[in-house]
């Protein structure tokens, strides 16, 4: 039998321990499956005195994750500190120039400093595996890298923030408005201490990045995401979407134009009956669309300690069997840079306004969207007051350009009293 693979973990937070509990628990099974046993040297963490619910005296430990990268009797540094900067970022370029690989869940280092690094691991001869950062527990890199690696993909979409999936499934559910359900999930320790990268579309905006550089062969480029959170999302916007046939969700998608890289990561308007449409809770769903593949749907849970910890031993495992992929998939020297496209794809909007009750307000609502180039397809007015009258549009397909035109032109006159929601109906 091969020399074991030697373990460093930094962080022994939730995904952490998870993966000390699965190497203690499995011992056996991962080395009948890999060939060699897998066995951890040291760990570091903020506090050592700190119970975990784990035996962690059998390791060295390091107060410094530099120094647990850097060690002699280190094969694989596994972060699972997190965080775009700082401890994260310093440890997994000095476990890099130390001759490791790497194995992290951690989305925002690799959003951002994706391509430094993975040039930084080729140059070494090494790699960075990262399945554990998009999608928990599914196989989404792997089939990207590996299973479908004979495609060219089309597109990519899906659901990545399981917390936004909760709160948007939860208001429709239970009839409940955003604040509420909100405040439920924080009560829940369903959000990130900084909110915003949840419900703002920020996490998921990361993944959406990782996934696109490795579906189209380009830089990760999160700067050119466009990136809208749930926050404007009403609970009547929920009930309309209903009425119509629609569920609305987080949704990221990429995908490659003549007009340039698309991507962003806005709640969108999806067919109710569409896998995407019935995705309830906490879980997270990915769809891949191919040239031979045609499409492909991956579910399963998108966090928690043991679907987490499951990608990383995946991507350990791998690395025991001698499997060595490039960081996206190919050479980082071959990655193309990924300009923003000039303008997204045309697709039908759903828009929600509030028109002042007075004559000749839908006439000038119907001509700022006809002098944009905006089609209406379907339009509802519902029960109002004596001032207010609430107006829900689908429009034909058009780009958002064109619709942000007449929505301009549109706050510029005296019929629309707040301001309006418009929300991209996606074709599954």
């Amino acid at each position: 039998m091969a020399a074991a693979l030697r373990l460093g973990i930094a962080g022994l937070g939730t995904v952490g321990v998870g993966v000390v509990r699965i190497i203690r628990r499995q011992a056996e099974m991962l080395s009948m499956r890999t060939g060699r046993d897998i066995v951890i040297s040291a760990v570091s963490a903020r506090d050592a005195s700190k119970d975990r619910g784990v035996p962690l005296g059998d390791y060295a430990w390091e107060s410094d994750p530099v120094a647990l990268a850097q060690r002699d009797d280190v094969d694989v540094f596994v972060e699972l500190m997190g965080g775009s900067d700082g401890a994260a970022k310093d440890a997994t370029e000095a476990a890099l120039a130390a001759g490791k690989d790497v194995v992290t869940a951690n989305k925002a280092l690799l959003a951002l400093h994706g391509t430094a690094l993975a040039e930084a691991a080729e140059a070494a001869g090494r790699v960075i595996r990262f399945e554990a950062a998009v999608a928990g527990g599914i196989p989404v890199i792997k089939s990207l890298t590996e299973g479908l690696a004979g495609n060219e993909i089309t597109r990519v979409m899906g659901v990545m923030n399981g917390t936004c999936n909760y709160i948007l499934t939860r208001m429709e559910n239970a009839g409940l408005p955003y604040d509420t359900v909100f405040q439920e999930a924080a009560d829940l320790g369903y959000l990130e201490a900084d909110p915003t990268l949840d419900v703002g579309g920020i996490d998921a905006a990361h993944k959406l990045a990782l996934l696109s550089a490795i579906a189209f062969g380009t830089k990760p480029n999160f700067d050119g995401i466009a990136i809208e959170g749930i926050e404007r999302v009403s609970i009547d916007d929920i009930r309309q979407a209903a009425d119509m046939g629609y569920r609305i969700k987080l949704l990221g998608v990429a995908q490659q134009s003549a007009r340039g890289l698309e991507q962003s990561m806005q709640p969108c308007l999806v067919p109710a009956s569409s896998p995407l449409g019935q995705l309830e809770g906490g879980t997270n769903m990915v769809v891949i669309e191919g040239d031979a593949v045609d499409q492909i749907v991956l579910r399963g849970p998108g966090a928690g300690e043991g679907p987490t910890a499951s990608a990383v031993m995946g991507d350990i495992c791998d690395l025991a069997r001698g499997l060595h992929i490039p960081t996206f998939g190919q050479p980082a020297a071959t990655l193309k840079a990924a300009p923003a496209a000039t303008a997204a794809l045309p697709a039908p909007y759903y828009l929600r306004l509030t028109l002042a009750d007075k004559p000749g307000a839908l006439a000038k609502l119907a001509s700022a969207l006809g002098q944009a180039g905006v089609s209406i397809n379907r339009m509802r007015q519902y029960a109002h007051d004596a001032s207010e009258a609430p107006v829900l549009i689908v429009t034909h397909k058009c780009t958002r350009d064109a619709l942000d035109s007449a929505l301009a032109a549109l706050a510029a006159s005296d019929v629309v009293l707040s301001q309006p929601v418009a929300l991209r109906i996606e074709d599954l």
